[in-house]
């Protein structure tokens, strides 16, 4: 082999393996050789190169040789995964980050290279160890069979054309080169070069808490976020909102105050005789005593604990509706008796378990105050439950337990009784989700058959059918002021609608999967959406553009809840991790662990200190967030026990997991779910 045949062989092969600095050293020693003009010297450098060269072809043939071999990719991967495992636990978590990159590009380098049998019996090999964490990607890379389709399937090239970014310690960042030069291991050696990009940080380890933001793998470049993420928003409220009306012009009205101090009064006088007349049926005096010092306590304590009063203000982008002067004192007078919640005083809960459901339960969804109860189900019906109207109706059997609503059998009989619900037909498929407007008196329902349709609580009818998702419509959201509201869909859009008319007035595109959830930010000038991507984005509401894209999830988004101050927001996924994020950075505050399983509802209360998560792991957690959000990140990265002190209580159901909550304007939270049991006790 002549000299400059092996030179380009071995700058070829620097190249390919992204040894940039090795690359560039070569070649300065070439320069150098070439610019000696001694000839004994450049004799002698040609005997002993000429040593050097034959070592170097044997070696390189031999690199050759085994890169060729796809046995390579199954040893090293294996060697490399044994090393890891067995690493002390101080560093293993951050070892482990390395593992998945390097499995789906070993996969893809087979299968790019023609050894599609091989490339099959690795992936079969090793799936297990990511099935957990990436269940959604190895679907999609299970059906990769030919370079072909490598080459066509948009997800495969977008891993190729984007480096995954790994924040990692010094430490841990020395012993896997160690161990990759050791061994001889320059297949995987030149996977990490080529693939990951790690951001090498001195001390030490970071928490295993903070997994779900050190590893970067998604189709969209870490680069293109950042440049995103540049964008100026403006988190805060709208201008005269009635919040800010009740703290400037709370005199205005002391007259009305007074009016309803006088329904007050009589309102106890009744309930002091029907405690009286019947103990089990009426409110005991102590009870009464005990709400009015904690409405007291709440009112004098709201000035110093609300957050939402030290928003900026900002002008609305959409055309609000005009709310009516009657509908505006009925809010105020919510928001006046608001309790006050904090971590010392948490809210009272009501849950609405639906039974016999016979697991055909999708969604559900309650009223703003907690008067209805929407259930949409796989037989594509909506069913709306009126808790005023079913108390009436059965006392003893629905307030009991778990203050449940009850399938058609408990009050279907041959009597011909009436049902307890409003039927709603009209989807062909099955309801995926349900949102009441603001005020009640309007349904939304999204489906399979990808419409969207509004009815009327109050004339109990279909409105309308809103066409223009070409998939499943995964979920929908009435905007905090009414009239316009967001759609999520499998076709990886999201769309802007209002009430009158029936095409979208935006649509939202990026996400590379399914958009799962989607959700108004509280000035009705953005909407954020979680994906099965693993991202989350927030779009500009006026011109559909993307001004965010949070990033850190490490399986699909299925949930999501904006702070009343607009400021913060939280999103919970499928493995049941919740992140808190900053709109104005971007950035993830501090996530969240505890629940088990998906993280299917998420609520925060309506001063902005508690937020309330529902999970399928049948648990609702209450989590201090005036803590979590000011923890300071090096307090964050000494251990993970300051999760544990964010979490302030778990509420378990007996077998519910927890589809739907909500907070009233009033701070009563409200949750509902499906009964799982095995057995159905329906009467027949």
């Amino acid at each position: 082999m002549e000299e400059a045949q092996i030179e380009k062989f071995v700058a070829a092969y620097l190249k390919k393996k992204g040894f940039k600095q090795a690359e560039h050293a070569f070649q300065e020693e070439l320069q150098q050789q070439q610019q000696q003009p001694s000839k004994n010297n450049s004799s002698s450098s040609i005997s002993t190169n000429s040593l050097t060269d034959s070592d170097i072809a044997k070696h390189l043939l031999t690199v050759s040789g085994l890169e060729n071999g796809p046995a390579q990719y199954q040893d090293g991967y294996s060697k490399l995964r044994s090393w890891t495992y067995s690493s002390l636990d101080l560093y293993k978590h951050e070892l482990l980050r390395v593992l998945y990159p390097v499995f789906i590009h070993c996969f893809m380098d087979l299968v790019e290279k023609g050894h599609i049998q091989e490339a099959r019996t690795f992936f079969n090999s090793f799936r297990e160890d990511h099935e957990m964490m990436h269940a959604r990607d190895l679907q999609k890379l299970e059906g990769v069979l030919s370079p072909s389709h490598l080459e066509e399937m948009e997800f495969a090239h977008s891993l190729r054309q984007s480096k995954v970014k790994i924040k990692i310690c010094q430490y841990s960042y020395e012993l896997l080169l160690q161990f990759l030069h050791k061994t001889k291991l320059t297949t995987m050696l030149g996977i990490v070069n080529e693939h990951i990009n790690f951001q090498v940080s001195p001390g030490q380890p970071s928490s295993i808490s903070d997994d779900a933001e050190v590893v970067t793998l998604i189709g969209s470049s870490q680069d293109e976020a950042t440049l995103i993420n540049q964008k100026e928003i403006h988190w805060g409220l709208l201008e005269d909102s009635l919040e800010e009306r009740l703290e400037k012009g709370g005199v205005l009205l002391s007259d009305s105050e007074k009016a309803d101090g006088e329904i007050k009064e009589g309102e106890l006088d009744e309930n002091k005789k029907r405690s009286i007349e019947g103990a089990k049926q009426g409110m005991p005096m102590k009870k009464l005593k005990k709400d009015k010092a904690v409405n007291a306590t709440a009112k004098t304590g709201r000035p110093e604990a609300n957050t939402v009063s030290m928003a900026p203000r900002v002008k609305p982008e959409l055309t609000l509706p005009v709310i009516s002067t009657e509908v505006e004192k009925s809010i105020l007078e919510d928001l006046r008796n608001r309790v006050q919640l904090s971590s010392v005083s948490l809210p009272s809960i009501s849950f609405y378990t639906f039974i016999n459901t016979h697991n055909g339960l999708n969604c559900s969804s309650i009223s703003h105050d907690g008067s209805l109860v929407a259930g949409g189900f796989s037989d594509s019906s909506l069913k709306i439950w009126d808790m005023a109207k079913l108390g009436q109706d059965a006392v003893g059997s629905v307030l009991q337990g778990e203050n449940g609503t009850t399938s058609s059998e408990q009050f279907l009989g041959s009597n011909g009784g009436k049902r307890p619900y409003t039927l709603f037909q009209g989807h062909s498929g099955p309801v995926y989700s349900a949102t009441f407007s603001p005020l009640g008196d309007y349904l939304l329902s999204s489906s399979a058959d990808s419409t969207i349709r509004l009815w009327s609580t109050k004339l109990n009818a279909n409105l309308v059918c809103y066409k223009g998702h070409n998939y499943p419509v995964w979920d929908v959201q009435f905007s905090p002021v009414g009239h316009y509201f967001a759609s999520a869909s499998h076709d990886r859009t999201a769309r802007i609608w209002s009430m009158d008319r029936i095409q979208p007035l935006r649509i939202m595109a990026g996400h590379l999967s399914d958009v799962d959830c989607v959700q108004w930010h509280a000035n009705c000038n953005y909407i954020v959406t979680g994906s099965s991507d693993k991202t989350v984005r927030l779009w500009d509401v006026q011109s559909g553009e993307c001004v965010r894209i949070f990033i850190g999830h490490r399986s699909m988004v299925l949930s999501l809840a904006m702070s009343p101050d607009g400021r913060y927001m939280a999103s919970g996924d499928e493995d049941g991790a919740i992140m808190m994020w900053d709109l104005s950075s971007g950035r993830c505050v501090t996530p969240l662990m505890g629940h088990t399983s998906c993280v299917w509802t998420l609520a925060f209360s309506c001063e902005g200190s508690l937020l309330a998560s529902g999970s399928a792991d049948c648990t609702v957690k209450l989590w201090d967030v005036n803590t979590s959000t000011k923890v300071p990140r090096t307090e964050e990265n000494k251990g993970g026990s300051t999760n544990r002190l964010r979490s302030l209580k778990t509420l378990a159901t007996k077998s519910t997991p927890v589809y739907s909550l909500r907070f009233s304007r009033r701070n009563l939270l409200f949750a509902a779910g499906a009964l799982s049991r095995s057995v159905d006790y329906s009467l027949h």
